[in-house]
């Protein structure tokens, strides 16, 4: 067997390295003769896997002691609930989103039905580009209980590479796709979710890092399993929590540490990135990408053929080629490579080698 190199959103590639040591551990973790999956929640065993995974995700990413760490099952369009169900209050039922793609209009929907929702910005496109509009232009509500946005707009490829200045209102950040891509500075955010399915590790669990002043009683109908403070107090196990999905992520972000961290991290990261968009800058007549490069996604580059009818051809050329899931969103079409931390350099350059080729052969 030969591994390919999976360019997929979501459920996306794993390090090989994270695999082989869940192989090894599936039946037998640490000598008690039995899969991790197995493992009763509230024993001491699972008691120090959870705190020491938690431990490794406070360091990797530096998160002050004022944060709350939480491993919350579902993924992060639960947290689309969640958030205005435990920010908002029945003395400010008033909150600030930033739509800018699919994903934030989707976080804008739902918000919709516990407050009022003030959309302070949208996405621009200015002589058939997409581009971010500078903060000047965002009309925000400083009575506001929170303001939202998603730095990185998974199907769209478009990408915030500053943080909003949002004052005293907290600010709250969907980073499904960009979580673990490069350093952050978590005190600049109120709240920040993020699935774990990209970068993490595998669907099933959604990483809350929650400020304390903001662990406070929720709207009355929330249910038991939405409410912040259930998850804090109880320590992410309030009910019985996505194990093997938590323990999974706990191989991934030591996997990290073992890389040097996200600084070494985001710098190959970007070294990735940079081929990919400079490939189709150089082939302008074959390849496009409609975003303004000042917004470009780290993770998510997307683009499309000049000759869409090539498509199709393209992509399954690329497959035979064992690059994979490089078809774009079905709302969006085109291509789109997700280059996530476990996607090897080496599949950046094969992939730049088969679209050289490919657009020589088909110019």
């Amino acid at each position: 067997m030969s591994r390919v190199f999976n360019f997929s959103a979501g459920p996306a590639m794993m390090p090989e390295e994270v695999l082989h040591q869940a192989q090894e551990e599936m039946l037998d973790w640490h000598g008690l003769g039995m899969s991790i999956m197995e493992l009763g929640h509230r024993g001491p065993e699972f008691q120090s896997l959870i705190e020491q995974i938690e431990a490794d995700y406070r360091e990797v990413l530096a998160i002050p002691s004022n944060y709350h760490v939480l491993f919350v099952a579902g993924g992060a369009t639960t947290q689309f609930s969640m958030v205005p169900l435990n920010l908002l209050s029945e003395q400010n039922k008033q909150a600030d989103y930033v739509e800018t793609g699919i994903w934030s209009h989707k976080a804008v929907v739902e918000a919709k039905r516990y407050g009022e929702i003030n959309v302070a910005a949208m996405t621009k496109t200015v002589h058939g580009i997409h581009t971010l509009p500078p903060q000047s232009e965002w009309q925000l509500n400083p009575q506001a209980a929170y303001v939202h946005y998603t730095p990185n707009e998974t199907v769209g490829g478009i990408e915030f590479h500053w943080v909003p200045k949002t004052g005293k209102v907290p600010l709250v950040a969907d980073m499904t796709s960009s979580i673990l891509s490069q350093p952050i500075d978590v005190s600049q955010f109120g709240l920040i979710y993020a699935g774990a399915q990209k970068n993490l590790g595998h669907a099933g669990f959604t990483l809350a890092i929650v400020r304390e002043d903001l662990v406070r009683e929720p709207l009355w109908f929330t249910p038991v399993l939405y409410n912040y403070r259930n998850h804090v107090e109880h320590k992410s196990c309030y009910n019985t929590p996505p194990t093997y999905a938590i323990y999974f992520a706990g191989l991934v972000v030591s996997w990290v540490k073992k890389q040097g961290g996200l600084k070494v991290v985001g710098q190959r990261n970007h070294r990735k990135a940079k081929k990919l968009y400079d490939c189709i800058e150089q082939h302008a007549d074959f390849y496009v990408n409609k975003i303004d490069p000042a917004c470009r996604a780290l993770m998510n580059v997307v683009f499309s053929l000049k000759r869409e009818e090539l498509t199709e051809e393209f992509l399954n050329q690329a497959t035979q080629a064992g690059l994979t899931n490089l078809r774009g969103h079905r709302d969006a079409g085109g291509c789109r490579a997700s280059i996530y931390n476990a996607m090897p350099e080496a599949g950046i350059d094969r992939l730049v080698e088969f679209m050289v080729d490919f657009a020589k052969r088909n110019g």
